[in-house]
């Protein structure tokens, strides 16, 4: 039987895992999947990546490492995603997922020249993000949780671009019409984004950026859990 596979690519802060839980967990609750049809592969502990025939869909977390460190174990998901693509089941990357796809298919990752981007962000989609199965008919802006040091500089040539906001100019793109990067976080509630927003503060200053006013901008993001939804579903219709 085909499984959902989440590849997780790091783990959260222990007060913030102690009180709300880890990665994966927020995934999960998100996707609306059976249990039985997912797996999660610890990729940054050494977890052997699935054979292409198992896979109904992949997710791939975000993370504290950097996409630009490429480390072992995020070279080895980038070794592998490339045979994964040609398979044609979906793909969705957050965050750092976004960025490794990017970087793995061509793109360029490095530090956002803005500064850091936390709390909440106006994401705005272009037309294609407008007519897009994963993120269209949602509103426009959509509202959504942030928090990266790093962005796609460049999208890979493959890439349609679907979203940006004030500090990211490739907030969304998609690849065959069912490969997703999101830079933004979809499974992140507003106490979360808080708890990181305060966990950083000192390196959100050094980058430029206002604590406080990351802050202020925090608000509950609904939304983010029916794009999870969408995207399990879209897995699960593909089974």
């Amino acid at each position: 039987m085909r499984k959902l596979f989440i590849l997780k690519t790091g783990t959260s802060h222990p007060h913030i895992i102690s009180q709300h839980g880890d990665f994966v967990d927020w995934f999960i609750d998100g996707l609306q999947v059976p249990a039985e049809r997912l797996a999660v592969i610890d990729s940054c502990n050494g977890d052997e990546l699935p054979d292409y025939s198992e896979v109904l869909g992949v997710l791939i977390t975000g993370s504290h490492a950097m996409v630009t460190e490429r480390l072992p174990w995020s070279e080895r998901i980038a070794q592998w995603l490339p045979g994964a693509i040609e398979q044609g089941f979906p793909i969705l990357g957050v965050c750092y997922g976004h960025q490794l796809l990017a970087q793995a298919l061509g793109g360029r990752v490095d530090y956002n020249p803005l500064g850091g981007e936390y709390g909440t962000s106006a994401i705005h989609l272009n037309t294609n993000g407008e007519a897009d199965p994963l993120l269209g008919g949602l509103g426009n802006p959509i509202l959504a949780q942030v928090a990266h040091f790093q962005s796609v500089t460049q999208l890979p040539p493959s890439a349609q671009l679907l979203a940006t906001s004030s500090m990211d100019a490739h907030q969304a793109f998609c690849i065959n019409g069912c490969i997703w990067g999101v830079q933004f976080h979809p499974e992140i509630s507003a106490p979360v984004v808080r708890e990181y927003i305060h966990y950083n503060r000192e390196k959100l200053g050094q980058s430029g950026q206002d604590p406080e006013q990351s802050l202020n901008s925090v608000v509950d993001t609904p939304l983010g859990a029916e794009i999870l939804r969408r995207f399990g579903a879209l897995c699960m219709t593909d089974q």
